[in-house]
């Protein structure tokens, strides 16, 4: 008995099998792309409230924490408590409302308003007035 070329030895039923599992994987595969591809499309470029809420604050809180400590390993080495501590807790809130300023004013740059905001005054509006 003779195997043509292309059943290498295996049964009807399992080159059957192979191809509908294979059409299967395929069709899968593409639903799956498919869904990645409408949730990329839905997710906003955006960072959501929560996120920025929680990068605001934990950049606050660093800068008081490391402040704090620094000045308490200053107080320790020189002897100096509680003046180092204190001074460097002032020195880190500081710092920590530099850093929220900073971060808010990114963010308000990088996302654009929304549709129909008012803006104040343009260039148009400052021709009319002169007029």
């Amino acid at each position: 008995m003779t195997i043509p070329p292309g059943d290498h030895g295996r049964p009807e039923n399992a080159r059957e099998a192979t191809r509908d599992l294979a059409s299967r994987i395929a069709s899968a595969k593409r639903e799956r792309q498919a869904e990645d591809d409408k949730a990329s499309r839905d997710a906003s470029p955006e960072m959501s409230g929560l996120a920025r809420g929680l990068r605001i604050g934990t950049e606050f809180i660093a800068a008081v924490l490391v402040g704090a400590g620094i000045g308490y390993l200053i107080d320790l080495g020189l002897g100096t408590s509680p003046w180092g501590l204190l001074i460097l807790l002032l020195m880190g809130f500081a710092a920590g409302i530099l850093n929220v300023i900073r971060v808010v004013a990114e963010m308000n740059a990088a996302s654009p308003a929304p549709p129909g905001s008012d803006l104040g005054p343009g260039a148009d509006d400052e021709e009319r007035d002169e007029n």
